[in-house]
Formats: structure tokens, sequence, C-alpha cells
């Protein structure tokens, strides 16, 4: 397992579960700063349950709902009810999360060596004959384990590995090294956030603000976030989504203080109550990476640009598709015939790919300040239909009935296809 956040440490978790023999290597010690919004959402509390990790998390601020705010007017939306999925969130800092979790795989029986790095695979080579160019040939590489070193101990070790699990974040040393690439016609996030004290610390609501602007007061395709953490302190951020060439020179830092200064005088951020210096990053979303797959590797999470272009959540589908990847390489390893990992990215299109499509097409829309300034203007108007459009973003619709929420995400999922007919047929 190269990587030991929430991905790697779900991978491992579920393999050691299944009896098999696991390595995570995590480069940091825990516990560690990691930028995030700090927010889990019911989509992760169900993978944090699954674990036997919900009575860990009981000392953290639980809250009920999101607030949306725009244009002077504001919703209050509780998590809608869900047959698969809680009705509430938490708030915990990663700093604080990501080690339960991967000492959780620890206690199921995983090896983790901390403070240790993945810095290449052992052979990254194509496994077919003949090579070919590295894009073409990325889906048949293997990497045969990891070169490991451990600046503590000073030692370079070689581990040979029958799977490789790759899940080392957004860059992805390790991933880069097997040919994996970002497709930039992707969308990418780019997000800042800081911690504040604040007297609004243990709110039941985390607030999204969904008329950012630039210094020039255009709207961009983003939204700014106040996250309350109830330990004195609230999570404080903005993201932005890289839709064109248009909005790609905006500086992250400068709307980050315009925000701070823009948010409503009762959350009390200012300079004066910061907690320290804003950290940021980029975030590839809608899988924007591959390949995905190789002769010996699967790559998860963060790695394969797994967020959600829809709300820029990634701690979720780190889980799951890291659960996803155990999965795939527990059933290999009980079926010694089977040697191809295949089924991993037909899991991960089964699961994804339609949803991922559509948040894409929404991307682009919200590109053009007009259309997002009419759309989130006429939605702010409109507490039902907001109440609708969070269950979509949140990828919260239910599978056991058809409401408006079901009947949106529908027709917007017949749109894309229809699309991608045409995209293709014209190509």
């Amino acid at each position: 397992m190269v990587g030991g956040g929430p991905s790697g440490s779900a991978a491992a978790y579920w393999l050691a579960n299944r009896g098999v023999d696991v390595l995570c290597i995590e480069k940091k010690h825990f516990p560690r700063e990691k930028t995030c919004g700090d927010g889990l959402t019911p989509r992760s509390v169900r993978q944090l349950q699954d674990m036997g990790l919900e009575s860990a998390l009981a000392g953290h601020h639980r809250y009920t709902g999101l607030r949306s705010v725009a244009f002077g007017r504001e919703f209050e939306m509780a998590w809608p009810e869900h047959p698969d999925y809680p009705s509430y969130g938490y708030t915990v800092t990663r700093f604080d999360l990501d080690g339960l979790v991967c000492a959780q795989a620890e206690k199921s029986g995983a090896t983790v060596w901390q403070g240790a790095e993945a810095i290449a695979p052992l052979d990254a080579r194509p496994a077919g004959p003949g090579g070919g160019p590295a894009g073409a040939a990325g889906a048949r590489r293997r990497s045969g384990g990891a070169i490991v070193v451990d600046k503590d101990r000073g030692t370079r070790t070689e581990i040979h590995a029958k799977y490789v699990i790759v899940a080392d974040g957004a860059l992805s040393r390790f991933g880069r090294a097997l040919g994996s690439r970002r497709d930039k016609s992707y969308p990418q996030g780019m997000a800042i956030r800081g911690y504040f004290r604040s007297p609004r610390h243990d709110d039941s609501f985390i607030e999204s603000h969904l008329d950012i602007r630039d210094r020039e007061g255009n709207v961009v395709p983003g939204y700014g976030w106040v996250f309350p953490l109830g330990d004195g302190r609230v999570n404080v951020g903005i993201g932005l989504l890289s839709t064109s060439e248009r909005w790609k020179g905006l500086n992250t830092t400068k709307l980050m203080e315009q925000f701070v200064d823009f948010a409503p005088k009762s959350w009390c951020i200012s300079p004066s109550t910061a907690c320290g210096v804003p950290t940021g990053g980029r975030l590839p979303m809608g899988l924007a990476i591959g390949p995905r797959v190789g002769g010996d590797f699967v790559m998860t999470g963060d790695a394969i640009g797994a967020i959600n272009p829809f709300n820029g959540e990634g701690i979720a589908y780190g889980y799951e598709t890291g659960r996803i990847a155990a999965g795939v390489v527990a059933d290999a390893l009980e079926q010694p015939n089977r040697h191809d990992l295949d089924s991993y990215e037909d899991r991960l299109q089964e699961e994804y790919g339609r949803y991922y499509a559509v948040a894409r097409g929404f991307v682009k829309v919200i590109g053009n300040p007009t259309l997002m300034r009419g759309m989130v203007g006429a939605g702010m108007y409109s507490k039902p239909l907001m109440s609708t459009v969070l269950r979509v973003m949140a990828n919260l619709c239910r599978p056991d009935e058809l409401g408006p929420a079901e009947a949106l995400y529908k027709a917007a999922a017949g749109v894309s296809a229809r699309l991608e007919v045409r995209r293709s047929t014209r190509g």
C-alpha cells in the first residue's frame, strides 16, 4: 500500500479483514496536518461506520445539514433521509482523522511503516511484449513492488509485492512513475483553507457560500465555506474550479482574504482571529487521472482524481475507492488463475462513471459567469429546489424511489449520455 491517507488506510483495513498480508507505507508520522475542509458527509460517515470507527467520532462535532448562502438569501437544509447513509455528518480535522483510520487498519492486522516513503516502483517497465509509448503501455505496466526509503532509520529497502495499491495523493509521484497522467480536459479544483477562532464553533450546520467574487466583483465558479469544528475553531476556505482559461489566473490567497472579509460578521472571523497561515492545494476531479489499473497495481483516491466535481468532496471517495480496490485485489489473490485487475476499472465506472460525467458537464456550464449567476440566483428563491440539488450534488439520490432529486439526476444523466454518443459519432 503506497500511502496511508484515507484511501490507503481504508484499503489496508479491508484487505487485512480478508486475511491478506498488507504493508502500508506512509511517508509522514501521524498525527500530521493535511489541507482539507474537514467535513465528513453522510457518505464518509457510512464508510467510517463500516470500519467500526463511529464511536471514535463521538468526541468530535456532529452537524445536521448544510446552510447555503448567496445573493443575500440563505437556506438551512438537513441531510436527507437515505436507506444507506446516515442523516448527519461530522467535522473532524485530518490531523485527528487520518491517524484513527490508519490505526484501525493496523489493529485489523495490517503492518504500517510511518515515516517511510515509497519513492519508486521496483519495475515500471511495460509488462506486455514490445512495450510501446508510455500512454499506450500504461495499462500494462507492472510495479513489482516498491523501493522504500526510511529517513528516520536511514534505510533503503526493496519491497516485493504480488499487488500494489497506489494511494499517495493528488500529486502521486509513484503513480506518475507507472505512467499515470491527468487529463487536462477534466476539471481541477484549487482550494485554500485556514482555521479561525469563532463563537459559533459549535453551529449545527456547515455553511456554504455560492457567490464568491473576484476583485472586479464577478461571481466565480466555486464556493466559500465555514465549517464549525466544535473546539473553539471553524475551518474557513474557498474552492475554485479551473473551468476555463478565464479562471486559471485567479489568486486563491486574495480570494480567501476577500471571503474572510465578506463572510457574515456573526462568525467573527478576521485576520486577528486566525489560528495560522492558510494552506492550499490542487484537486484533480472526476476520475481525471489514469490509467488506473496495471498488470499488478491499481490506483485509488486522489491519485486517480476521484474527487466529486459537484462539491469538491474527496474523503468519502477515497474511502470508497480504497474499499473497492481492496475487494478486487483480495478476489485476485483468492483466485490463483485470475491475474488481471480489469474488474477494478469496471467497478469504478459502474459506481461513478455516469455520475461524474454529469458532474463534469455541470462544471463546464458554471464556467460561464452569466449562466452560473442565473442558476444560483434562481435556486436561492426555492428551498425545495435547493434541497433537490443538494441531494444530487452530495451523491445521495435514493436507489429505492423516484423523487425530485432522482428525476433531476436521471434527466441530466440522459442528456450526458446522448452528448457522449454525438461526440463519439462525430469522432
